[in-house]
């Protein structure tokens, strides 16, 4: 059974996770096209994080950024032995969930252009692909999608 709840960046598996994700971003994407967040930029009030488990162990990262009018999905990673097996839809579903609470009308991501799987994981879960918002510059190996809740 996959349990998401909201946690801290900063408990020793959810950060070992986190540092993986950067890491493999760092390792697909130019540093100029790298936009995730650092653990302490996690941190902040505007930030719900949160982690699913399965057991004792947690296999997978997510959060919710509440912007203006807006919620931008960040940090979802799943350890990979436990891909396939609905963490990341799980986690989805709890953001999305979130995003309702906090009475927002979109959810947005970017993504990057080489990740595939996560394409598409956010296309079951309802998101199309859109132009950058925000801050993003229109980079080539970023992928922006949204979902109107």
């Amino acid at each position: 059974m996959i349990i998401v709840e909201r946690n801290s960046p900063k408990n020793p598996q959810a950060s070992a996770l986190l540092k993986q994700s950067h890491a493999l971003m760092e390792e697909l994407f130019p540093p100029e096209d790298n936009f995730f967040l650092d653990i302490d930029e996690l941190c902040v009030p505007s930030i719900r994080f949160f982690t699913a488990r399965i057991g004792d162990t947690i296999v997978g990262t997510g959060a919710l950024s509440i912007k203006e009018g807006y919620g931008e999905v960040k940090s979802m990673f799943t350890s990979s032995d436990a891909r396939g097996k609905g963490v990341a839809s799980a986690l989805l579903r709890q953001i999305e969930d979130e995003a309702r609470d906090e009475k927002l009308d979109w959810l947005r991501l970017e993504t990057g252009n080489l990740l595939h799987a996560a394409h598409r994981v956010y296309e079951r879960h309802g998101f199309t692909r859109c132009g950058p918002f925000g801050d993003y510059p229109d980079a080539a190996s970023s992928i922006f999608m949204e979902k109107r809740l």
